[in-house]
């Protein structure tokens, strides 16, 4: 799945999408080979490769560079790139400019969280020929006015109104929506009022599609166990395993072995 027109065309055949979300180029040469249908390179990047505490420590220099790594590694595959903190929210130009770094980067399409106080930016950046992903329930960068990573639209008023949101969205030109942290009937609503395909992370089964951090579906990091990850893989475990055995074969003269050693070549004597 390499197009937008794939992504759509999923749906209407009923067909699940998956998605994850990598960083950097070794691992997406790992999801190139894969059977995963596309890759988003979120500002998780600001907290996953950079160690920061929250999202919004990420600039639309920091995704950049992370778009051309992934896209590098994985050009058959549908590349999504995150718009940072505020980067919609400082008028048309800074839009236009951050949407033209990450698409010369590599991405085919961008993901902009929210929706109130910036619709004619993303009608100015799907009229000018910008593929928009949209994002609603919990985006990330708005945690502090949300007291903090919490599920969304649990009442009733809120739930109309992401629904009414998502509608909204589709009305803009977005060609897919993510939700996040959402109840499943929500979900299940947004996914059946909308033509365009919807992605969830933690908003249940019902979503068109799916996406995970691929650091935390290879369990990467032990200390972080929302409810709606599954871990496919030890993966912090069997890293760790792998080091300590390089340590122990180094301490123990086991490394380099001679196969593993360059030797001189023999001059020939006349």
């Amino acid at each position: 799945m390499n197009s937008i027109t794939d992504l759509q065309r999923a749906k209407r055949q009923g067909r699940v999408i998956s998605m994850v979300t990598c960083y950097d180029h070794w691992t997406a040469r790992i999801v190139q080979r894969s059977e995963v249908d596309c890759i988003l390179i979120g500002d998780s990047a600001a907290m996953v490769a950079h160690g920061f505490d929250d999202t919004i420590s990420a600039t639309p220099e920091m995704m950049a560079w992370h778009v051309r790594a992934v896209a590098k590694g994985a050009p058959d595959k549908l590349i999504v790139g995150d718009f940072p903190f505020l980067a919609h929210r400082k008028g048309e130009a800074a839009a236009f400019e951050t949407a033209d770094l990450l698409m010369k980067a590599g991405a085919q399409a961008v993901k902009i969280e929210g929706l109130r106080g910036h619709q004619e930016i993303l009608r100015a950046l799907v009229e000018s020929g910008v593929p928009v992903m949209g994002h609603l329930g919990l985006t990330p960068q708005s945690l502090h006015a949300f007291g903090g990573f919490r599920v969304q639209a649990k009442q009733r008023q809120a739930a109309d109104q992401l629904v009414r949101d998502a509608l909204e969205l589709q009305t803009l030109g977005c060609f897919s929506v993510v939700l996040e942290a959402i109840p499943n009937d929500v979900a299940r609503r947004v996914t059946e009022a909308l033509d365009i395909p919807t992605i969830g992370i933690g908003a249940g089964p019902d979503t068109s599609g799916q996406v995970l951090v691929l650091q935390d579906l290879l369990g990467m990091n032990p200390d972080f166990e929302p409810r709606f990850v599954r871990r496919y893989l030890d993966g912090s475990n069997l890293f760790r395993e792998a080091l300590d055995r390089f340590a122990c074969d180094v301490r123990q003269g086991e490394f380099p072995a001679e196969k593993e050693t360059y030797g001189c070549s023999k001059s020939s004597t006349a």
